[in-house]
């Protein structure tokens, strides 16, 4: 099993940092390489060691990225794509869709994974569990997702923000519904986002899920509980099968100050099969993969790339 000295781990950034500072430090390159090519854990997905985040401050259809105006959205996914970035992470309650159906005319859709969420507050589940009103109501939200996007499938499909340790018996029409939907093939792996900790310990052994996104960095800022608290919960999920993808890597942007120690922990974590950073300029995507270059991941995620690049096209 991962385990990290934090303590050793902040040291060792801040020898790195004075390095850096007097001109000792390796200068990246001018124009960052690509990403690490990785499966998605045990399912068949292919994606990039990180995604384009789309949801900073989200909330009712909207969010940071959608108050950048089609334009300059569009053309963000865009220089996210010709930067080797495959990954991209949406969900209802951001907007986003329509945004990544406009750059998907220029990016070939099967060259990249799409993670969407549903957020089922939009339904209040818990009033009226098992309807058949229900089911309909969550049939026609995944067929509008696709629509949206002009996608016949998508990659990814999450129960968003849950925050119950029972959501697994409180959604359940949701998740026969996306079963459903994967037996079709429209689906192709389900899992959850959580915001608490007790949600987060419950996903962790649900066999129903594929993909957990889980909030983690360094200082445990926005989190579901503290940094020493959710990593032995995110070693159990990857121990019982389930893909980790980290969120909040920067801490929602009150980070941005410390991304480089962000990065490193992150790479050298060896739990996270890849990671969502919700950048809002090209020089912020640019950034973050110099420094992925910088920090190369290790322990399984490392090994998963070397597969995944070796692997024949």
């Amino acid at each position: 099993m991962n385990s990290i000295n934090r303590r050793n781990f902040l040291g060792a950034t801040a020898s790195a940092a004075v390095l850096s500072r007097f001109g000792y430090a390796e200068q990246p390159p001018a124009t960052p390489p690509a990403p690490a090519p990785v499966q998605l854990g045990a399912t068949d997905i292919p994606i990039s060691r990180v995604g384009l985040g789309t949801g900073l401050h989200g909330g009712n259809r909207q969010s940071d990225h959608s108050r950048l105006g089609f334009q300059k959205l569009v053309s963000l996914f865009r220089h996210a794509w010709e930067r080797g970035i495959t990954f991209f992470d949406m969900a209802d309650l951001y907007g986003t869709h329509l945004y990544c159906r406009e750059a998907l005319r220029s990016i070939p859709r099967e060259k990249v994974a799409i993670l969407t969420k549903i957020w089922w507050r939009y339904d209040q589940p818990r009033d009226q569990a098992n309807s058949p009103e229900r089911h309909r109501w969550i049939r026609t939200t995944i067929e509008r997702f696709r629509h949206e996007i002009a996608t016949d499938y998508l990659d990814i499909v999450l129960l968003h923000c849950l925050d119950s340790p029972t959501w697994d018996r409180e959604l359940t029409p949701y998740m026969e519904v996306l079963d459903e939907e994967k037996a079709k093939k429209r689906v192709r792996a389900v899992g959850v986002s959580c915001h608490h900790i007790e949600a987060l310990k419950t996903a962790a052994f649900s066999p129903w899920v594929d993909v957990i996104l889980a909030r983690i960095n360094f200082k445990g800022v926005k989190m579901d509980g503290t940094t020493d608290e959710v990593i032995p919960i995110l070693r159990e999920a990857k121990k019982n099968g389930k893909s980790v993808i980290g969120m909040k890597i920067f801490g929602e942007g009150t980070l941005s100050a410390e991304r480089e120690t962000c990065i490193q922990f992150a790479q050298e974590l060896g739990l996270l099969d890849a990671m969502t950073i919700g950048c809002l300029t090209p020089d912020q995507i640019d950034d973050v993969l110099q420094l992925l270059h910088k920090y190369p991941a290790t322990g399984p995620a490392m090994a998963t790339a070397q597969l995944a690049t070796a692997s024949p096209e």
